[in-house]
């Protein structure tokens, strides 16, 4: 029998011995592996804090104690300690498990964590409360894997350092996040020192001291009081004793005995701790520990061989369309220049960061930063195109608005991942963003159907003077043959793609193919379907849609985006302008008010009516009069 097979809870761990502990770990890693290999998901991540996982629920009693996971992709092994190991296997499938910490899963995640760097904050809030309520059980954040790039996690140990609450933070520090950490205090974070060159720097730094007028001796005797206290000064400690924690580290998070043993002696203290923890991401595979990368979010793979089950299809991606797209451009144009957020990989221009590295900026997870730096680019005549995720781009909502749209500065916002993006779920979907980004002045929102039209999007943004965004799904194109040269498209200017005489379906993105195959059926039901590729969410067509709405007097608005303010909304405030809303009857097809699970991008669009067949059904309604 193994291990873990005994394990239904922290309580049950707390039976064994320390000297089982390597063992238990060796079977979790080898779940995960198993796991994942199958379904999917962030692998090298959990690999990596497998140990910190076992030592901590060791140590401390959750659920009663609160342990934060940051980012929760991290959790993997946490996951299966605390009641869920007959489960495991759902992970990331729908109704399954989710990838990430999630509040409403298990009493035992403490919160609900799928970005990055809100570990400490939420910590510090629950520390708080624990003092108010006089409730003596711990707070422990845990963050890594990167997320000491962003600045909320500094606002958060400024705050906490200040408050000296009892809150424990455990650096989980890979050197990593999804791609290898950028930046001055990613630097200083990693520095490590071997025995003989510290004992070096700490006789130059002596003499150094001893040699300063008058208060030379003092100073020497002050940092020679033990070798702890040195290493303060040369170490990561220097940083975290300035914002008042009591800095314990960096130690190896790999050794179990001494990490069960540090963490009985932090939980004693009643004040602000930091425990750097250094850990290799993908620890115990050997494929995930050479390529941390490629592993950390990773598909389906032989475990064998670390080898993609799925050959890549023939079909390019949106992102690959669009990185390769950059690269063209950017020879074209000096002026180009990217930005991305701690992903070139992921948003594609890995290739753009080689070829042109004076020109690629990746600016660590700061989202913030790297919109207003974006905004300082152009506004020295620069052409910035910000590639990211719609769920991230989300956190630099401020800056959007205040930095780059009130003076109109031309930052072009490759939005990548929107829609349905699938099983990371709710937290990763890019489904706000037609709503978020229409509802600010002076910013351009388009939304291409095929790959062929992202590269016009792309040229249009480049020569367009002030803010635009237009974005695109993830996963495979449609494709299309690419037309050469790329032709820019009007901005305003929408398609008209088919002719009909019963109803309107106005599409924008993704949605337009889904529109022209509901076209197809409605055909077979004796229904002609007008249909048109709205391509700008702002500004709209009214030249193409008011006179089309008029006549046939039934639309049906398609987007893969929340209602409340999105495309839809977009066009019944058109119909409104234009006096149009007691002779149009409409039905706009979109995600509800609600936060969309995670599962398979087709189970999802299917559920939610986003696919041919829920436009279908709409639509056939509206003309019934059953609308």
């Amino acid at each position: 029998m193994n291990i873990l097979d005994a394990i239904d809870s922290p309580a049950d761990l707390k039976q064994l011995p320390l000297s089982k502990l390597p063992d238990l770990a060796a079977e979790i890693r080898e779940i995960i592996v198993d796991v994942v290999s199958k379904n999917g998901g962030h692998l090298a991540s959990s690999l990596g804090a497998v140990e910190l996982a076992i030592a901590i629920h060791y140590v401390f009693d959750a659920p009663q104690d609160k342990v934060i996971w940051d980012v929760g992709h991290q959790s993997y092994a946490h996951k299966l300690l605390t009641g869920r190991r007959d489960r495991f296997a759902t992970l990331r499938q729908h109704k399954g498990l989710s990838g990430f910490t999630r509040m409403t899963e298990s009493p035992y995640d403490a919160f609900t964590t799928g970005h990055s760097s809100t570990s400490i904050s939420a910590g510090l809030g629950m520390a708080c409360a624990k003092h108010l309520k006089k409730d003596r059980s711990k707070v422990i954040s845990v963050i890594g894997d990167g997320s000491m790039t962003a600045g909320l996690a500094y606002e958060g140990l400024n705050q906490a350092g200040d408050m000296q609450k009892d809150l424990i933070v455990i650096l989980n520090d890979n050197d990593m996040s999804i791609s290898r950490n950028v930046g001055a205090l990613s630097s200083f974070l990693s520095r490590t020192f071997s025995t003989k060159r510290l004992q070096g720097l700490r006789k130059e730094f002596g003499d150094f001291l001893k040699s300063l007028p008058r208060i030379g001796d003092d100073a020497y005797q002050f940092a020679k009081r033990s070798e702890e206290s040195f290493k303060t000064f040369v170490t990561p400690g220097m940083l975290f004793e300035a914002f008042n924690f009591d800095y314990f580290g960096p130690i190896d998070g790999h050794r179990l005995g001494h990490l069960v043993e540090i963490l009985q002696n932090i939980k004693i203290l009643r004040e602000s701790v930091l425990l750097h923890v250094t850990t290799q991401k993908g620890k115990g595979y050997a494929y995930a520990e050479k390529n941390p990368i490629y592993f950390h979010g990773v598909g389906c793979f032989e475990k064998e061989t670390g080898n993609c089950v799925l050959k890549d299809s023939v079909i390019p991606s949106y992102t690959k369309v669009f990185g390769e797209a950059m690269v063209e451009l950017a020879a074209e144009n000096d002026r180009v220049v990217a930005v991305t957020a701690a992903m070139p990989e992921g948003t594609g221009l890995t290739a753009f960061s080689e070829i042109y590295p004076d020109r690629f900026f990746d600016v660590g997870i700061a989202e913030q930063h790297g919109v207003t730096f974006a905004a300082g680019l152009a506004a020295e005549g620069y052409r910035p195109v910000m590639a990211i995720y719609s769920t991230f781009l989300q956190r630099a909502y401020d800056q959007i608005l205040h930095d780059v749209c009130i003076e109109s500065l031309p930052v072009v916002f490759a939005v990548d991942r929107g829609g349905i993006v699938g099983e990371d779920g709710p937290t990763h979907h890019g489904l706000f963003d037609l709503s978020y980004l229409r509802a600010i002045p002076n910013m351009v929102v388009m939304a291409p159907r095929d790959e062929n039209e992202l590269l016009r999007m792309l040229a249009t943004a480049l020569n367009h003077d002030g803010p635009i965004a237009f974005r695109y799904p993830r996963g495979a194109a449609v494709g299309v043959p690419i037309q050469k040269p790329v032709e820019t498209i009007p901005v305003g200017k929408g398609e008209l793609l088919r002719e009909g005489d019963d109803v309107l379906i106005l599409a924008v993105g993704a949605s337009v193919r889904e529109a022209m195959d509901a076209a197809d059926a409605l055909w077979e039901k004796g229904i002609s379907a007008a249909v048109v590729d709205g391509r700008f969410i702002k500004p709209l067509d009214r030249d193409l849609i008011l006179p089309l709405a008029e006549r046939l007097g039934r639309v049906v608005t398609v987007e893969e985006n929340v209602r409340q303010g999105g495309f839809g909304s977009a066009v019944l405030e058109l119909f409104s302008d234009a006096g149009l809303l007691g002779s149009v009857t409409m039905s706009r097809i979109g995600v509800a008010d609600c936060f969309v699970e995670h599962g398979p991008q087709k189970v999802l669009r299917a559920k939610y009516g986003l696919d041919a067949a829920g436009v279908t059904v709409a639509a056939e309604r509206l003309v019934k009069g059953r609308g």
